[in-house]
């Protein structure tokens, strides 16, 4: 039977058999997150305030880096499909030079953060606190980039366990390092927020080390670090045209999300600590549809080197009725259990406990609003990487999240009074906005242009 004539039930084995490892690989990296951010609530209110400022700093930058790294995956998924052994070790390869350009580049931007928080208008102990984080944190930057490209290269292979557990591993190894050394357990010297960094810095080299043996011990053919000095300037080239869109259309949104946390800190401490709480239930919920969405990337990079537009059409709608079925799960839990959820976080004894509480009900309740439209624009999203289409998403993701976001934000939060919930619907709008011009690309002009493609039939 050839691709293009699988059942539905097939496309929903294939999009799970990728994608659950993919989310489980996503929820336990964002538990490395998580629990910096849960030991952060439980150390002091103002640490926790400092470490979302500072965490969606550093991720602002570490994900538009990441678009070298998201760029191997359709590349690697479609060079295997054409049985390019070559092709998949030089994308690699180049994709781990860019990576390695960028840390570069943003390291500066993490030493001195301090004074851009402050221009920024952010408290002075908010500014110092986050400043000590990214000194640390920053120098964890070069290993994410290298795990990531290593992630995506073999998820394009379609090699998604390993990557589940060994992040699962590190996730492990972060709480134990952030509970010796945010709290000066089991002997080790008490650091606060510096102990978060340190633990976070050790996760990703942890995690490098493992996922680089695996690698080179599974696919020794690649040979992916041979001769890893040569340049390859066509392919980084490839790479780079490619992957450069992909970093600036997440820094879009990463930027939208970091923007509104500059906007809360302006409320004050608390609703900036309500807003890193409710962010990072919103955010556990959203590594569904992100895992879902880099299934659909492999597979839609699978029918772009088949050049089947039916196989690609068939298992668009598949992914897209998954992402539906996780959205309405995640909708109940926001709605039912707001203050179960929320209280995770704080320390019972937490003085401004009451009023976190009361913040972040209402901001988990416009994330429910926004979680249908948010899983519409990720899924639509890896779809078209898959087909390597990446600079007109990065137009849509500019226009949608800056030209109608931000400014919805602001106006709704300030200029009408409505305060945290103002600002977060601002982002309900500029993620519907995106949602609809990306599921306009892709049903209208990507899937259209690849069903009238000539077919490169395989069994």
């Amino acid at each position: 039977m050839s691709a293009s004539e699988m059942t539905t039930r097939e496309h929903v084995r294939a999009v799970l058999t990728l994608g659950l490892p993919l989310i489980g690989g996503h929820v336990a990296q964002f538990a490395i997150g998580l629990t910096d951010t849960v030991m952060m609530g439980w150390y002091g209110v103002e640490e926790l305030a400092a470490l979302t400022l500072a965490g969606s700093y550093f991720f602002t930058l570490f994900l538009l880096g990441s678009g070298f790294a998201w760029a191997i995956m359709p590349m690697v998924a479609s060079f295997a499909t054409q049985e390019d052994d070559t092709r998949i070790r030089r994308a690699t390869r180049m994709g781990l030079w860019l990576s390695l350009l960028f840390f570069a580049f943003a390291l500066p931007l993490l030493w001195f953060s301090g004074p851009i928080f402050r221009a920024l208008g952010q408290t002075e102990s908010v500014v110092q606190l986050g400043q000590t984080y990214l000194r640390i944190a920053g120098f964890g930057l070069l290993p994410a980039l290298g795990v990531m490209t290593f992630k995506n290269y073999l998820a394009g292979l379609e090699y998604t366990r390993v990557v589940l557990w060994v992040t699962i591993a590190a996730a492990v190894a972060n709480a134990l390092a952030n509970y010796a050394l945010v709290f000066g357990n089991w002997g080790a010297p008490e650091m606060g927020i510096a102990g978060a960094a340190w633990a976070s810095v050790l996760s990703h080299l942890f995690t490098l080390g493992a996922v680089v043996v695996y690698a080179l011990r599974r696919l020794p053919q690649h040979q992916i670090l041979v001769r890893f000095w040569k340049p390859d300037w066509e392919m980084f080239g490839h790479v780079f045209r490619l992957g450069l869109p992909i970093g600036l259309t997440t820094l879009a949104e990463v930027a939208l999300f970091a923007g509104t946390a500059l906007l809360m800190g302006w409320l004050g401490t608390v609703p900036l600590a309500a807003h890193g709480i409710a962010l990072q239930i919103a955010s556990a919920t959203f590594m569904v549809q992100l895992g879902l969405s880099n299934a659909a990337t492999v597979r839609a990079g699978t029918a772009y080197g088949r050049r089947d537009g039916v196989l690609l059409a068939h298992g668009a709608r598949v992914v897209v009725a998954l992402g539906g079925v996780a959205v309405a799960a995640s909708i109940f839990a926001f709605l039912v259990f707001p203050e179960t959820l929320l209280g995770l976080f704080i320390d019972p004894d937490e003085p401004a406990r009451d009023d976190i509480l009361a913040a972040g009900r209402g901001l988990l309740m416009m994330a429910a609003l926004f979680q249908l439209v948010d899983a519409a624009q990720v899924i639509h999203l890896g779809i078209l990487r898959g087909l390597q289409d990446t600079r007109v998403p990065m137009i849509i993701a500019a226009i949608s999240y800056w030209g109608i976001g931000m400014p919805a934000a602001y106006l709704f939060g300030f200029t009408l009074g409505f305060g945290g919930m103002g600002v977060w619907f601002g982002l309900v709008l500029g993620l519907a906005a995106a949602a609809g011009l990306l599921a306009w690309r892709l049903w209208r002009h990507a899937i259209p242009a690849l069903l009238t493609a000539p077919a490169v039939i395989r069994s």
